[in-house]
């Protein structure tokens, strides 16, 4: 098994606000330029997928496997032979909000997989998490 994490907290917005952004699915586009196109397929509830089609890579349907609702969201996507997690943690804290992803791949082939996909992933957290703070900014805390 392999796994890595990253986290950073912030003053600059509100849990409420990241959740909104990032359960948007369909308009990921709008604010993240390694993504090509993404479409939630159903509602953001656990069991449900969604498509992501990152800029030069195919299409990929992922799967949320838990979702709690403005705390927590863990996403799974299958290849051959390995698993895929993706978990997204969004925690109040007496220093702001902690905004933390983890990406965790099991399986036989898992050491494929992370160099083909999740070490790049990874390689990106500080920028996209950074974006995501940005454009949750715009957000209306309602």
């Amino acid at each position: 098994m392999w796994t890595r994490s990253y986290s950073v907290t912030t003053t600059e917005i509100t849990k409420e606000q990241i959740w909104k952004l990032t359960t948007d699915i369909n308009n990921w586009k709008k604010w993240d330029d390694t993504v090509e196109d993404s479409q939630l397929l159903g509602e953001f509830r656990v069991g449900n997928y969604f498509l992501l089609k990152p800029k030069g890579g195919p299409k990929v349907k992922i799967k949320l496997v838990e979702v709690m609702e403005n705390k927590k969201f863990t996403d799974l996507t299958v290849f051959p032979l390995a698993k895929m997690y993706g978990e997204h943690t969004y925690e109040d804290t007496s220093d702001g909000l902690k905004i933390s992803v983890t990406m965790t791949v099991k399986g036989i082939l898992s050491f494929l997989w992370v160099k083909l996909v999740a070490k790049g992933i990874v390689d990106h957290l500080a920028a996209d998490i950074t974006n995501q703070i940005e454009n949750a900014k715009k957000i209306s805390n309602e």
